[in-house]
């Protein structure tokens, strides 16, 4: 195919897959979904391999979803597919790592003949079982587990699997209409790719994927291959549920391939904080790509020189039915774990370490009627500082995830936030300045006790800085002014009861006799140093 056709197809499938995307964002019936954007989406030839991802979503979303397709297919072989039929899953051990995260693939057909799928993947605002926490001692404490099986079939319904749902969610309709939500993103990406597959004669889509697949792997082994060869190693601690989490990785050059290994790291958790191997793949494959080919395309091509391995039994390679919810707390981590190693190999292309994971915080009560509600957002600490500009602050690295709007919480709860503002003095000091974290108050409208889980990290060990800089603040919760005996256990608070959390602060990038007198001047006049609160 000749180039300029070539980046016409190319970016005919990106616009495809982000109206998707979009398709998905404007129907969906929660916050945490269209606000938030905590979900993925993309296309997938016959194979099942993964060719293009919108923009929006998270890695542990899209890059577990291009594994969990391969599933699809082993369940449901193409033989076994007809037009109209839509397929579902949310087993964490084939996806994205916890029950919450619900993958829905769409076969595309022409005429009688599959040509694609569109799939993606978001995070249900309530799945049953525990509200989303640590607490769970197994998977099967953590909500239902739907296997891989037909949610529509032909066009219709399997109105059986629709009732289990309805009858085991606290909010069945916004989680059937997120699920609806992600049928229509479906079937628009499919309308548009068989639009384009028209018009320009397609009638495999082989052929592009294999073009557009076997040029990044080509250039993701180039930029590999420019690595100075040898072995590299990094550990993070994590603060674990009840007692501190290792994570140790060797990343080893060889060649045009990398290969990363999680031998040395912690054994799994009695606690939901326990990770997959689909989620550990795909948060690793992300850490590799954004220091080593930050512009190669995100597709099955990308993921092919990367080898990673991770003990059976350990913290990032766990089996069922061990607890996962809160996969994420750990799985945060290992972008940062990779680059502290691969910093010794390219020091510029790194950031040093930072809040590493989203805090999430699930409320669920009666409000001032009487009536139940579940309610879930984010937020997020500072990144680490880089190479050449300060870190972000309150910003989601490496999830993506976007922070709820204060009148967005507010219009859909009963949570009243009374202070949200950045925590001066929490990002490290360095040449360049740790992002900062935030400070975020709130209480709930309701007359009876509510139960409150925050899923936190970074309270008792700071994020790290590189080459000089100093470490960024830990993170806090209060309750009342005074911290939990465990800030990741499920609280029972009362009707009064003010909850305040305080996110911690990237690691600063170099030594802090090097910084910029204008940079510090503008710290003080802006506010962003002090004494972390």
């Amino acid at each position: 195919m000749d180039p300029v056709t070539l980046e016409v197809c190319w970016n005919r499938l990106i616009g495809i897959v982000n109206e998707q995307a979009a398709a998905l964002q404007r129907t969906s019936f929660t916050s945490v979904v269209r606000e938030a954007g905590d979900l993925s989406a993309g296309v997938f030839d016959r194979r099942g391999w993964m060719v293009a991802q919108a923009v929006t979503g998270t890695p542990g979303h899209i890059n577990s979803m291009a594994l969990a397709q391969r599933h699809f297919l082993a369940a449901y072989p193409l033989e076994r597919l007809r037009p109209g039929d839509v397929l579902i899953t949310n087993d964490p051990w084939k996806t994205s790592g916890h029950l919450n995260d619900v993958t829905i693939a769409t076969p595309i057909f022409r005429g009688e003949e599959c040509v694609a799928f569109f799939a993606s993947t978001c995070h249900a605002i309530d799945i049953g079982g525990h509200v989303l926490s640590a607490e769970a001692r197994e998977v099967y404490e953590e909500g239902l587990l739907i296997p891989i099986m037909k949610l529509y079939e032909a066009g219709r319904p399997n109105e059986t699997l629709v009732n289990l749902i309805r009858a085991n969610t606290r909010a069945p309709e916004m989680v059937l209409g997120d699920f609806h939500a992600q049928i229509a993103g479906g079937n628009v990406g499919g309308q548009r790719l068989l639009e384009f597959m028209g018009e320009f004669g397609l009638p495999r889509l082989e052929p592009l994927a294999d073009e557009i697949i076997g040029r990044t792997e080509r250039a993701m082994r180039e930029s590999i291959g420019h690595l100075r060869p040898g072995a590299y190693e990094y550990a993070i601690t994590s603060d674990g549920f009840d007692e501190p989490i290792t994570i140790r990785a060797r990343c080893e050059v060889k060649g045009d391939e990398l290969w990363i290994d999680y031998a040395g790291s912690s054994h799994a958790s009695r606690r939901g904080i326990n990770v997959v191997m689909n989620y550990t793949l795909a948060y690793t494959t992300y850490g590799v790509k954004v220091i080593v080919s930050p512009d190669v395309p995100n597709n099955e091509g990308a993921f092919r020189p990367v080898k990673i391995t991770a003990p059976e039994g350990s913290i990032l390679n766990v089996k069922h039915p061990a607890p996962v919810a809160a996969r994420h707390v750990v799985g945060h981590f290992l972008p940062h774990v990779v680059a502290g190693a691969l910093s010794q190999a390219l020091p510029d292309s790194v950031m040093a370490e930072g809040s590493a994971n989203i805090w999430g915080v699930q409320v669920a009560g009666k409000d001032l009627a009487g009536r139940p509600f579940t309610y879930i957002f984010f937020t997020s600490g500072g990144t680490g500082a880089r190479a050449t500009k300060d870190g972000l602050s309150a910003t989601a690295f490496p999830s993506g995830v976007l922070g709820t709007p204060a009148e967005v919480i507010e219009s859909l709860s009963p949570l009243l936030i009374e202070k949200k503002e950045l925590r001066s003095g929490s990002g490290g000091a360095g040449r360049y300045r740790g992002g900062l974290g935030q400070t975020i108050q709130f209480r709930v409208r309701t007359r009876e006790p509510f139960v409150c889980s925050i899923l936190c990290d970074r309270t008792l060990t700071p994020a790290q800085g590189f080459f000089g800089g100093g470490p960024g603040a830990t993170g806090q919760v209060l309750v009342n002014g005074q911290p939990p005996v465990n800030p990741k256990a499920e609280q029972v608070l009362a009707p009064d009861a003010v909850v305040e959390i305080r996110l911690p602060g990237g690691g600063g990038y170099g030594s802090p006799a090097e910084r910029d007198p204008e940079l510090v001047r503008r710290d003080l006049t802006e506010g962003f140093v002090g004494a972390a609160p």
